[in-house]
């Protein structure tokens, strides 16, 4: 009876998921295949390469390098055509392909791993895949630039307020806001080409931790994988993640500036605001209220920032506390870049989308850009300027005026002349000139100012670069 009580509390522990205790649940802890196999591109390219450089050394044979080659074609299609059987059996992507390749093939199959270990086998293959995501993010950040760009050029003189803490600072121009996420996004782009370039090694090579004694040539498969030049230390090589992480933190600061613009316009398009008006095609309805018009494509953009912000805080927690040179900690380097990449890839998409069709409504922008006293800091230059008062002085008299204002119910261009004069005598008439928001948009012409002329002189430099 003991026995049997053990046994059922054993196999209750275990649960209804693993069917022969331990080695089951070490089958599915150790197992990557369910998500590595991603890399089935890869890991087939760099065989492909890895082959033909043993060839040319004289390490395999060139019968054996094209029956390899020959088979691992045939692997190519049965995977991009659905036919290709994984097994959780063979544990990851690398012995699934070589399993394969013994079948298709015999024993010129294992020649193939000559000279290399899965551990540079996998550095290669994930170093390989992050390049090229970040090539499809560096074209996405330039066609999300294009429809800024577009935006500013169009919006060059559209006054709307500027804002800090959320309340009307100064006018500015919407095409000078758009130039701010110009900006941001450029930096974006900015670090993913210095990624690129920062990992453009090649790991293959490198071998389980100490290089290899075969005659290898790595500089050839550097140069037919498409990298600069190999890794230069072999160690580092099959320990280095950091080009991972480097992808996660672009990801997260490119997602952060993705959230700041998804809560602009969610804010601009409430009706209390009604800067913008989204497409139909970024926006959804209620299940209740038939007036709504939800901007719910600009709030998942918002919240995948979470998702990307947690995968590079979890793999730093991986990687923070490994000895070299390798770990199977490792192996949990791929799923949190795997899906920060598609959260990045379809938050970028959907705000290109959303810039590219919104709506802007300058008639609203021009009402607000006035209210708040936004020609406040107008009249403190003009008092400077005009009647040699001290900022401190001016930034005292123009308070009051604004309180007169307050207190009047009205905007400061509202003031008579000789309520502003009984605050200080030196103002002039010619205060009046400062006083309109195109005014005030004009006069900010210092370099990279919201001046419509410097706002179109940013616009062609932008245009003009890569």
């Amino acid at each position: 009876m003991a026995d049997g009580t053990d046994q059922k509390s054993s196999n209750q522990m275990w649960g209804g998921r693993f069917a022969s205790g331990p080695s089951a649940i070490m089958e599915e802890i150790n197992a990557s295949i369910g998500f590595d196999k991603k890399l089935y591109a890869q890991d087939i390219r760099g065989s492909m390469a890895h082959a033909a450089m043993l060839a040319s050394k004289g390490i395999i044979s060139p019968e054996d390098k094209d029956k390899i080659t020959e088979g691992l074609n045939t692997i190519l299609s049965e995977i991009e055509s659905g036919s290709f059987e994984f097994s959780r059996k063979l544990e990851d992507i690398h012995m699934n392909i070589e399993a394969r390749l013994a079948t298709l093939i015999g024993p010129a199959a294992g020649r193939l791993h000559t000279a290399r270990s899965r551990n540079d086998q996998v550095a290669l293959d994930f170093r390989l895949w992050v390049k090229e995501e970040l090539q499809k993010t560096e074209g996405m950040l330039t066609a999300l630039i294009a429809a800024f760009l577009d935006h500013a050029e169009e919006n060059a003189d559209t006054v709307m307020p500027g804002f800090t803490h959320l309340q009307t600072a100064q006018p500015v121009t919407f095409g000078h806001h758009c130039m701010a996420y110009v900006e941001m996004f450029g930096r974006d782009r900015a670090r993913v080409r210095h990624a690129i370039e920062h990992m453009d090694e090649s790991p293959i090579g490198a071998a389980a931790l100490a290089g290899t004694g075969y005659p290898i040539d790595r500089h050839m498969t550097a140069k037919a994988l498409g990298f600069r030049e190999p890794t230069r230390n072999s160690i580092d090589t099959v320990s280095d993640r950091d080009f991972a992480l480097e992808f996660l933190s672009i990801a997260s600061i490119c997602a952060t500036h993705l959230s700041r613009l998804a809560e602009e316009i969610v804010i601009w398009s409430t009706p209390q605001f009604g800067f913008i008006r989204l497409s139909d095609a970024f926006s959804t309805g209620s299940s209740i209220m038939p007036q709504k018009k939800n901007p719910d494509a600009a709030e998942l953009v918002r919240a995948k920032t979470g998702r990307i912000n947690g995968s590079l805080i979890a793999l730093l927690t991986v990687m923070k506390g490994l000895p070299l040179a390798y770990s199977k900690d490792m192996q949990e380097d791929k799923e949190q870049v795997f899906d920060s990449a598609e959260s990045l890839e379809l938050a970028i998409a959907a705000m290109t989308g959303m810039i590219r069709d919104l709506e802007v409504r300058k008639d609203r922008m021009r009402a607000a850009a006035g209210s708040g006293y936004s020609t406040a800091t107008d009249l403190a230059d003009w008092l400077v300027r005009e009647a040699g008062l001290p900022f401190r002085d001016a930034h005292h008299v123009t308070g009051n005026a604004v309180a007169l204002a307050e207190k009047k119910g009205c905007d400061l261009a509202d003031l008579s002349l000789e309520e502003l004069q009984a605050i200080h005598p030196g103002i002039t008439n010619s205060v009046f000139d400062v006083l309109s928001v195109e005014a005030s948009v004009a006069s900010r012409t210092s370099f990279g100012g919201t001046a419509p002329s410097e706002v179109r002189k940013q616009i062609a430099w932008w245009r003009g670069r890569n």
